[in-house]
């Protein structure tokens, strides 16, 4: 039983609001280490979720670390809140607002109409506070020490982008998208073709490739299960 982490198994994680990836990473490695009393293990996931997005984390221990960049060229799915009549810096709510615009022109309709630009594949500028690397150095920490930087767009493909509510001033939208797509820049973007302004309220990814959330245990429950079954 202990060394099947070792050699290699995938473990589903519903990560919670506010923790980075790698903090899950580490929690799930150390988990498992304390369990069975691993010294050294390979853990490693297939896909960031920034700390403000929430759902599934497709994290790989032991050989299976040496499938992980098949699992990242996975589809995703994601549940999106965008937020129209205000910008932050972020595109999210790690930043303040920054920007105020008018929603009121904006209609179901309209929506429709402007979403047809985005299916299919498009070419998206990631946003400044994102893990990009600019001469060595990740674009977020550039961006909050207020460096004048510029990055360069990404083609990307969006597959779906399905409507699911609309309750102005926010739309909830399920978007199915490639590897590479940041879905703060999406909501900015939707935002600017129905001339106001958007930011992500909140991100839940729901599937990555063959995996789907409702597979997926937290933290507690996989420490729960784990600790349960006979060493």
């Amino acid at each position: 039983m202990e060394n099947k982490f070792v050699e290699g198994e995938i473990i589903l994680i519903d990560k919670p609001l506010y923790w980075t990836s790698f903090n899950v990473v580490k929690r799930v490695g150390n988990i498992i280490k304390k369990r069975y009393n691993i010294k050294k293990l390979k853990v490693g996931h297939a896909g960031t979720l920034d700390p403000l997005a929430t759902g599934l984390l497709v994290i790989c221990t032991g050989r299976k670390t040496k499938e992980i960049s098949t699992f990242q060229d996975s589809i995703k799915e994601y549940i999106a809140s965008i937020e129209f009549g205000k910008t932050t810096p972020s595109y999210d709510l790690e930043t303040k607002f920054d920007g105020v615009f008018p929603f009121d022109h904006i209609k179901i309709d309209l929506i429709k109409d402007k979403l047809k630009k985005f299916i299919g594949e498009i070419s998206q500028v990631p946003p400044l506070y994102s893990a990009k690397f600019i001469d060595g150095r990740r674009a977020y920490k550039l961006a909050r020490k207020g460096s004048n930087i510029v990055l360069q767009p990404n083609k990307v493909t969006i597959k779906e982008l399905e409507i699911i509510e609309f309750t102005p001033p926010e739309l909830v939208i399920r978007i199915v998208c490639s590897k590479g797509t940041y879905i703060r820049a999406l909501a900015y973007d939707i935002g600017k073709a129905l001339n106001s302004g958007a930011y992500l309220k909140s991100l839940r990814r729901t599937i990555s490739g063959m995996f789907q959330i409702k597979d997926a245990l937290n933290i507690d429950e996989f420490q729960e299960n784990l600790f349960s079954l006979q060493p």
